[in-house]
């Protein structure tokens, strides 16, 4: 009998390995990578469209192809779609990243083949109506005049503007008169210069057998067409940090960024400046929480975060507090980084991280679904598969003076830039 009185014994975690995932093609050449694993009689099928918008023609059509999608096909009006996927329990997203354009089914296996057929003729017949996209375009005209008045949503944008300049896929930001200038013949050219079978991968996971394959290429395999798809390498920003302050009266928050230009996770620090982030504000343990937070009392959060895409990358800190905190908090932060810099990491406080570290990647491991995702990241990203090793062994075996390095390296305020907006 198992006795709840007693907690489980501790162990080191000494072994993580990502399931390689097997690989199969569709007849019109879209691979498609499997991660058949659990025990539900579940699937999941994402497919992934490089379409985002390091791709685009015109700002906002990536953005707006995405999410008008699934507004109706030529046989499926978008209510018939809704009740459809709602009859069988299914879902079905097209979330939009920078990078690319996705769909994402969950199905019961059982009714898997009921609802491909929508999928198909959605990226064989889309309708993209104009009354849809001009619904869209009020929405999100709506939204932003919200988020515009709020001062963390102003920094983020500023700060990430700042690092890769105002004419950067990832440095731009819309306005409502972007949205207002999205066309329905955009939306038309962006879906079929990049939907195509060589601009696309799909990703299963779930219980997975012959039937799931064959259904796909029945449905999938046929619908997409090959084509010459258009792409513009990116520009590597040049702009010079500066402090910026975007005042804001009467503000009861002062939104505070701080960051840098950085890399991908191609790049032969990242996995290195992962630990090091970590450490620095990527935990709620981390040294600016314990500090600005817990001994401070300046703000309810604070964190810093490396936020990479598929072509480059940003390093930032972020935080909100009170005016009077303002000056103060600032002090605290780059004394966090001073110090990170100069003296050498504690073996205790190394181990811990590395502890937490290692648990989190065991919950990515943790279920198909959880382990496609990082398969999707690592073929999206146009990584290798001992990425994953590579990180889980550089958590292993880094070193505090691997870790001061790097900070030396990376860390450099006058490489900074320092957004506040607010009171």
């Amino acid at each position: 009998m198992l006795d709840r009185t007693k907690a489980p014994k501790t162990h080191q975690i000494n072994s993580l390995e990502l399931p390689k995932p097997d690989i199969f093609y569709l007849d019109n050449g879209i691979p498609v990578y499997v991660t058949n694993l659990g025990t539900q009689e579940v699937v999941r099928m994402e497919m992934v469209f490089y379409a985002g918008r390091p791709y685009e023609q015109k700002r906002l059509s990536a953005r707006s192809t995405a999410s008008l999608l699934k507004e109706g096909s030529l046989l499926y009006s978008a209510d018939h779609i809704a009740e459809e996927i709602d009859y069988w329990g299914c879902s079905l997203g097209t979330p939009f990243n920078l990078d690319t354009a996705n769909i994402t089914l969950h199905s019961l296996r059982k009714h898997f083949g009921k609802v491909l057929p929508i999928v198909a003729d959605l990226l064989k017949n889309p309708a993209f109506p104009k009354h849809e996209l001009k619904a869209f375009i009020k929405r999100n005209q709506q939204s932003l005049k919200v988020d515009l008045t709020k001062n963390d949503v102003i920094a983020y944008r500023k700060i990430t503007e700042f690092i890769f300049g105002e004419d950067h896929p990832y440095g731009y930001n819309s306005y409502p008169e972007t949205y207002a200038n999205v066309t329905h013949d955009q939306v038309l050219e962006h879906f079929h210069t990049f939907y195509k079978s060589n601009n696309c991968a799909i990703f299963l996971s779930g219980r997975i057998e012959q039937q799931e394959i064959d259904l796909l290429n029945l449905y999938i395999g046929q619908t997409l067409s090959t084509g010459d798809i258009p792409f513009q390498p990116l520009a590597k920003p040049s702009s010079t940090p500066q402090k910026v302050r975007i005042k804001r009266p009467d503000s009861i928050q002062t939104a505070v960024r701080i960051g840098r230009h950085l890399f991908n996770r191609s790049h032969e620090d990242y996995t290195g400046m992962y630990v090091l982030n970590t450490i620095l504000g990527g935990y709620f343990g981390s040294r600016l929480m314990a500090n600005i937070r817990e001994d401070k009392g300046y703000t309810y959060n604070i964190y810093s975060t490396l936020d990479p895409m598929a072509m480059d990358g940003y390093f930032y800190i972020g935080t909100e507090v009170s005016p009077e905190f303002l000056d103060n908090t600032l002090i605290e932060i780059y004394r966090e980084v001073d110090l990170i810099q100069n003296k050498l990491v504690e073996e205790e406080e190394l181990e811990m991280v590395k502890n937490y570290l290692l648990g989190n990647f065991l919950s990515m491991l943790d279920g198909p679904f959880n382990v496609s995702e990082v398969v999707k990241t690592i073929v999206t990203e146009r990584l290798d598969f001992p990425f994953f090793n590579k990180l889980v062994k550089t958590v292993q075996d880094i070193t505090a003076e691997d870790l001061q390095k790097l900070a030396q390296k990376y860390l450099n305020t006058e490489d900074m830039w320092e957004v506040v907006v607010g009171s």
